[in-house]
């Protein structure tokens, strides 16, 4: 028998968290011991998230507690697991004193490989570990129908795994509820995430059960579910940035501000909270706030995947507020070795045309910053243009309008971007916001929701009426016109729902598919929030 097949672990490669040199010596000793073929230690967190970025491991170990960082093991395992960047073939394990073995066991029971509690032995690593592969290996079937994107498979293969109670039902079942969750078979998750309820409570499906009401549209139902689970698990940091995302949905950035704030008190580690938190203080008008947040965002995490670029847009506009030359040259720099880092990103060139306007007009080259505004506002029509993109366009001609230029076409392009985003409260509050106390502006942004929305209920009562087709017509007319998400997405609704009572459905079926692949499913409506918690899937 060679090594190789003797050793399960002669090929893997581990790496060791732990600021604590003793303890990191040991595990690393350890790890070798049972036959880990490369083995790679690192003092921090932040670190740490860095390096798995951008190389995959098979085994990591990590501690859970690290003296004078904000930042813990959790943290780290969360973040990797939202945004989807750690592999599921690998191995994570928490080590952890007995002052913190209950956050880790609940979390273990999550999202977590395996955990081991302080001080603790070579075999009980190995069993850890064997265990894990385990796992991994029994549920093998469901992810590999996943990277196959046979996701409606690796849902039917985890509700057998449930109903049968077979061994890791219950990981099986927050899978598959998550699969389902992406399949838009929301009345099916939800009756997932009740069914795990009644057989074993868990906090992350009571989470679950707002995730499905949130994805139906039920955003009072999913409130005061939220507010029952906060109240009774008021350390559960993933039930803030759901709550975040409804009171955003509402409109109320104030209160999707507070709340961010709690999330982010409870893990002040987590990046991507603080980015949240920072951009809602922008848009809440809290500028000492925002800049404290963003910059802080940006000296712990600028090198790493969870670094929003769009913190750097904010910054800078902050800065130039200030008149401070040096702190938005800083900003345009760090822009600068981003692009340099993803020369074909479009949406970086988009911020680097929003620096590069901010900083002529700083230096008072106005009919430059004038050219590249003009330049930047061609761009509004285009496919991969969302929301986020309109906000900083009106940023940038809000600050051209405050100098002495003269502006003949700022009304019309106002209009324009109110009729093609504002389609739902929050949206039109964001972009309100982004207006900066220009009336003129914010006035034009708020008429044109109010337009897009008695288009929306026209056409409602033509179909209601019994008049369909008029109804389909008018909104696909006007999503043609303005490229407003909303009514498009309404034109394929209606058209669903009263397909039997119209007189010709199928010659307006494909241009209202053409119009949600190209402005509703290309761009996204932008400001992208992270998922409250679910599991990563890789597919």
């Amino acid at each position: 028998m060679s090594f190789v097949a003797a050793n399960p672990f002669a090929r893997t490669q581990a790496l060791v968290i732990d600021g604590n040199a003793t303890s990191r010596s040991l595990m690393t000793a350890q790890l070798k011991e049972l036959g880990v073929g490369h083995v790679r230690q690192t003092t921090r967190v932040r670190d740490a998230r860095v390096i798995l970025e951008t190389q995959p491991y098979d085994i990591v170990l990590c501690d859970y507690y690290f003296d004078g960082s904000e930042l813990s093991g959790q943290d780290l395992l969360d973040e990797l697991r939202r945004e989807q960047l750690l592999p599921y073939s690998t191995v994570f394990v928490m080590v952890t004193g007995e002052s913190s073995y209950a956050k880790v066991a609940e979390a273990a029971e999550a999202a977590l490989d395996a955990y081991l509690v302080k001080p603790y032995t070579s075999a009980a690593l190995a069993d850890r570990l064997a265990s894990a592969r385990h796992r991994k290996t029994e549920l093998k079937a469901i992810f590999e129908s996943i990277d196959a994107r046979e996701f409606g498979h690796a849902a039917d293969l985890c509700l057998a795994r449930f109903q049968q109670r077979a061994t890791y039902w219950l990981y099986a079942a927050r899978i598959g509820a998550e699969l389902l969750l992406r399949l838009e078979r929301h009345a099916e998750a939800r009756e997932l995430y009740e069914a795990i309820i009644a057989a074993r409570t868990v906090p992350w499906a009571r989470l679950g059960v707002a995730r499905t009401e949130v994805a139906g549209g039920n955003l009072a139902a999913a409130r005061r579910t939220l507010e029952t689970l906060i109240g009774d698990l008021p350390e559960q940091a993933d039930s803030y940035d759901l709550m975040g995302r409804v009171q955003m949905e509402q409109g109320e950035i104030g209160a999707a501000l507070a709340t961010y704030r709690t999330a982010a008190t409870l893990t002040p580690g987590c990046l991507l909270r603080q980015q949240h938190c920072g951009t809602l203080a922008f848009y809440a008008g809290q500028r000492d706030e925002a800049l404290k947040m963003l910059e802080r965002s940006m000296a712990q995490g600028l090198r790493s995947k969870l670094f929003d670029w769009h913190s750097l847009t904010l910054i800078a506009l902050m800065r130039f507020d200030a008149k401070d030359g040096k702190g938005l040259k800083y900003a345009a720099d760090a822009m600068q070795w981003g692009i340099e880092r993803s020369p074909r990103d479009a949406r970086l060139r988009r911020f680097e045309v929003l620096l590069s306007g901010l900083r002529l007009l700083l230096e008072r080259r106005l009919a430059d910053a004038l050219d590249v505004a003009r330049r930047f506002a061609k761009q509004a029509d285009a496919e991969d243009f969302d929301l986020e993109s309109a906000s900083l366009l009106i940023a940038l001609w809000v600050r051209m309008a405050r100098q002495d230029i003269e502006l003949t076409e700022m009304d019309a392009l106002m209009t324009r971007l109110g009729m093609r985003f504002c389609s739902s409260k929050s949206a039109t509050e964001v972009m309100a916001s982004m207006a900066e106390g220009h009336e003129p502006s914010a006035q034009l942004l708020r008429e044109a929701q109010s337009r897009v929305f008695a288009i929306s209920e026209a056409a409602m009562r033509q179909a209601m009426r019994g008049d369909a087709q008029t109804g389909v017509q008018l909104l696909l007319e006007q999503g043609t016109q303005t490229l407003n998400a909303k009514l498009i997405d309404m034109a394929a609704l209606v058209l669903r729902r009263y397909r039997d009572r119209m007189s010709d459905p199928d010659a307006l079926a494909p241009r209202i598919e053409a119009l949600q692949r190209r402005y509703v499913q290309a761009s996204g409506q932008g400001l992208k929030a992270a998922r409250a918690g679910g599991v990563a899937l890789r597919g």
